[in-house]
C-alpha cells in the first residue's frame, strides 16, 4: 500500500472515530462529510455517497451554524452524482448547495459544476449562461478564471463545431502556466486534445502527451486513463500495441486498488461499529456488577463467571467472523478477476483483433470501444448488471465475425431472431463469454482457416456446434484457465459441453444450453 493510501486509511479511521464518539451533532456531520471526501477520492462513489446522506441526518436546516455543512454535503452530493452520470439528481443537489451557501466563491464553485453537468447532458443553452453569469466574478482569482474560461470555450465549441475556441483556451493554458497550476494544465491540455483532434491532429497528439505526463506527475490514474484514450486515438499503428498494454495494465491497477479501498473503508467502519457495542456491552455489565456487590458476595463469582463465559463467546465470535470476512473477501476478489478477464482483457483482445485484420477501421469507432471497455472496467467495482442488447442475433454475429480476417474465415448458421426471442436473459449474459472464449482460444491456438458455428434448437435446450479445421487436440491436452471458466459457467446454468477428441484433424466442440 503507498503511503497515499496509509494517510487515507488512517484519516478515514480518525474521522470515524470522531463520528461514532463524539456528542457534538455538528462535529459529526463534518466528521463524515471528511470521510466523504476522503472515499471519493478513492473511486469509491457509492459509498461517499452513504456517508454523506448520514452527515445529513445530523444537520438542522434552521440552524444556521449548520449552512456551512450543508452546502458542502450538497456540493459534495452533486460531484459525486455527476461521476456517476446521475445527471438530473447532480443538478438537484447544486441547487441546494446555492440554496444555504452564503459564499460567492462557493457558490462559483458549486454553478461551475452545475454548467459541466449541463454540458455533459449536451444542454448548452443552459450551461453557456451559467459560465457567463459567474465569468466576471471570477477574475480576482486568477485560477477559477481561467477554469470557466476553459470550460466556457469548450462548451461554445461543442455547441457550434464552427466556433474559434482556440485563442481562450490557449489563454487559460497560459494563465495556468503563470499560476503553476498542475490540475488547470491537466484540463487545458485535455480540452486543446480534443479540440484540434480533427483539425490539427499533430497538435492534438501533442497535447495529450502533455496530458499523460501532468496526469503521472499529479498521480491520477483517471486523467491518464484518459489521456491513454487520446494517444491510442491519434497516435500512428506503431505505437498502438504500447499505449494498448499501458491502458490494459493501469485499468487492472486502477480497479484492484479501488476494491481494496472499499473494503478497508468497510472494514474501518466495521471495526468502530463492534468496538461501541462491546464497550457498551461492557459498561452494562459493570453497571450491573456493582448493584450485585452490593447484594451479595456470592453474586460477584457468578457475576465473574458469566462474564468470563461472555468475554470468551465474543473472542470465538469474532475469530470466527473475521475468517468468514477474509473468505468472503478472497472469493470476492477471484469473482472481480474473472470478471477483469471477461471484461478487459477479452475486450482488449477482440480489439487488437480488429486492428489486425482491418487496416481502414474509424478510430471514432475505436476510441467508443475503449470507453465504453473503460466504463464497464469501472462498473465492476459496483456490481452493475450489464445490459443485453435487443437483437441479440446482431450481437453473437459481431462477436463472432469480428475474428474472421485475411486467414481466417468465419461461418455462422441458424443464428436467427426467432431462436433467441424465447430464451432467458440471463443464458443470453453468460452466452456472450463463453463464445468469445472459444474465438480467442481459436485465434490464439488452433491456427484454424476455417471456422463454422451452427445454432439449432432441441427440445428445451439451444445446441451450439463448433468446427474448425486448426490443429485440435494435443495428445496431452489439458484444459486452461480460459476453457475452465467456460465449462464451470455452462455447468453453472444448467448446461453441458462436449469435446470430440477422436477428431483426426481440427476441433469438434457441442454445446447445449436450457432455454428457460
Amino acid at each position: 500500500m503507498s503511503l497515499l493510501n496509509q494517510q487515507s486509511d488512517s484519516a478515514f479511521y480518525y474521522f470515524n472515530k470522531v463520528a461514532t464518539s463524539s456528542k457534538d451533532s455538528l462535529q459529526i456531520a463534518l466528521a463524515y462529510n471528511h470521510m466523504a471526501d476522503i472515499q471519493s477520492d478513492a473511486g469509491d462513489y457509492y459509498g461517499s455517497q452513504e456517508s454523506l446522506l448520514t452527515s445529513l441526518k445530523y444537520l438542522n436546516e434552521q440552524k444556521e451554524r449548520d449552512h456551512l455543512c450543508l452546502t458542502a454535503d450538497y456540493n459534495e452530493l452533486g460531484n459525486t452524482s455527476l461521476n456517476l452520470k446521475n445527471y438530473n439528481a447532480a443538478i438537484d443537489f447544486y441547487d441546494l448547495a446555492l440554496k444555504f451557501s452564503k459564499s460567492e466563491s462557493f457558490k462559483a464553485i458549486a454553478l461551475n459544476g452545475k454548467a459541466v453537468t449541463y454540458q455533459k447532458m449536451r444542454q448548452y443553452n443552459q450551461a453557456i449562461p451559467i459560465y457567463q453569469l459567474i465569468i466576471d466574478q471570477s477574475r480576482k482569482n486568477k485560477k477559477e478564471y481561467a477554469r470557466i474560461v476553459s470550460n466556457l470555450a469548450k462548451t461554445r465549441w461543442l455547441q457550434d463545431p464552427r466556433y474559434r475556441a482556440a485563442p481562450d483556451l490557449l489563454m487559460a493554458l497560459q494563465i495556468r502556466k503563470n499560476e503553476k497550476d498542475e490540475w488547470g494544465l491537466n484540463a487545458s491540455y485535455a480540452h486543446l486534445s480534443d479540440f484540434y483532434s480533427h483539425s490539427r491532429p499533430d497538435s492534438a497528439l501533442i497535447y495529450a502527451g502533455k496530458m499523460y505526463a501532468i496526469a503521472q506527475k499529479l498521480t491520477s490514474p483517471d486523467d491518464e486513463l484518459e489521456a491513454l484514450q487520446k494517444l491510442i486515438l491519434l497516435s500512428p499503428p506503431k505505437d498502438l500495441k504500447l499505449y494498448f498494454t499501458q491502458y490494459l495494465h493501469l485499468s487492472d491497477s486502477l480497479q484492484t486498488t479501488r476494491n481494496a479501498a472499499k473494503n478497508q473503508f468497510a472494514l474501518i467502519r466495521y471495526d468502530a461499529q463492534k468496538n461501541k457495542a462491546d464497550n457498551l456491552r461492557l459498561q452494562q455489565d459493570n453497571t450491573e456488577n456493582k448493584v450485585e456487590i452490593i447484594q451479595q458476595q456470592i453474586i460477584i463469582y457468578s457475576a465473574a463467571i458469566v462474564f468470563v463465559i461472555i468475554v470468551g463467546f465474543l473472542v470465538a465470535w469474532s475469530r470466527r467472523r473475521k475468517q468468514k470476512m477474509e473468505w468472503e473477501s478472497r472469493e470476492y476478489r477471484l469473482k472481480t478477476s474473472q470478471k477483469v478477464h471477461d471484461v478487459v482483457a477479452n475486450g482488449l483482445y477482440r480489439m487488437m483483433t480488429k486492428i489486425e485484420h482491418n487496416e481502414n477501421i474509424e478510430k471514432e469507432q475505436l476510441l467508443d470501444e475503449i470507453e465504453d471497455l473503460y466504463e464497464q472496467s469501472r462498473d465492476i467495482s459496483y456490481e452493475q448488471s450489464e445490459r443485453l442488447g435487443q437483437e441479440f442475433q446482431t450481437t453473437i454475429a459481431e462477436l463472432l465475425t469480428s475474428f474472421a480476417g485475411p486467414t481466417t474465415k468465419i461461418l455462422v448458421l441458424g443464428n436467427h431472431k426467432d431462436l433467441w426471442d424465447k430464451v432467458n436473459c440471463r443464458i443470453k449474459k453468460v452466452l456472450d463469454p463463453i463464445l468469445l472464449e472459444l474465438m480467442i482460444n481459436m485465434k490464439k491456438h488452433s491456427g484454424a482457416r476455417n471456422v463454422a458455428l451452427r445454432f439449432d434448437r432441441e427440445g428445451e435446450h439451444i445446441k451450439i456446434q463448433y468446427t474448425d479445421d486448426g490443429v485440435g487436440f494435443a495428445p496431452h491436452w489439458r484444459y486452461g484457465n480460459g476453457l475452465t471458466n467456460t465449462g464451470n459457467r455452462i455447468r453453472d446454468i444448467g448446461g453441458r459441453i462436449i469435446f470430440d477428441h477422436d477428431t483426426p484433424k481440427g476441433l469438434k466442440i457441442q454445446i447445449y444450453l436450457p432455454i428457460a
